[in-house]
């Protein structure tokens, strides 16, 4: 059997901050939380989804809270950063105006 891989299906990060994690995601970036449920494996943590209504493969964006865990400290073989796919060139257009104008750093 040949399997055809399409692209990422979603990405799981980790927030020490859930309330601040909503907002930026909610409030800055107008994604949607399409589920708040607990980790399986440590049901003292929230799981935290954000997709678009339908939760499409490829829009699904998750986070563990754990408010204990530790700074995160950049090396090899580690994620630094995640990409978000917008509609068009001047969709991006008015993200990086919108980001700039909050002084937030942002790549192109």
């Amino acid at each position: 059997m040949n399997l055809e891989l399409l692209g990422i299906h979603h990405v799981t990060a980790v927030t020490a901050r859930a309330r601040d994690n909503l907002a930026f995601y909610t409030k800055t970036l107008g994604m949607r939380l399409v589920k708040k449920t607990v980790n399986q494996d440590d049901v003292r943590a929230y799981h935290l989804f954000y997709a678009d209504a339908k939760g499409s493969p490829g829009t699904d964006l998750t986070f563990f809270d754990w408010s204990y865990a530790a700074k995160q400290r950049f090396g090899n073989h580690s994620v630094s950063r995640v990409g978000l796919r917008v509609a068009s060139a001047e969709s991006l257009r008015q993200w990086v105006a919108f980001f700039a104008q909050k002084n937030s750093f942002i790549h192109v």
